[in-house]
């Protein structure tokens, strides 16, 4: 079990088990940590994870900007 997290408005990817013991991440911004609950909101929209099956959780950069496109078409 993680014990410590990044502070809430952090980019953060978060890792977690699913109940069928598979491990997917949840990537976005951390919304708030309590003793029961981890909240991401990211792509997918806001996702609550039990604190209990987070693996780990670090903070991430910001997402890279968008590729200008080159060339004529």
């Amino acid at each position: 079990m993680v014990t410590r997290f990044p502070a809430p408005g952090t980019r953060v990817v978060v890792r977690y088990q699913l109940p069928d013991g598979r491990a997917t991440d949840a990537l976005g911004e951390l919304i708030s940590i309590d003793v029961d609950l981890v909240v991401v909101d990211g792509k997918r929209g806001v996702e609550r994870i039990p604190r209990a099956a987070v693996i780990a959780a670090k903070a991430v950069p910001p997402p890279p900007e968008p590729r200008r496109r080159t060339g004529t078409a």
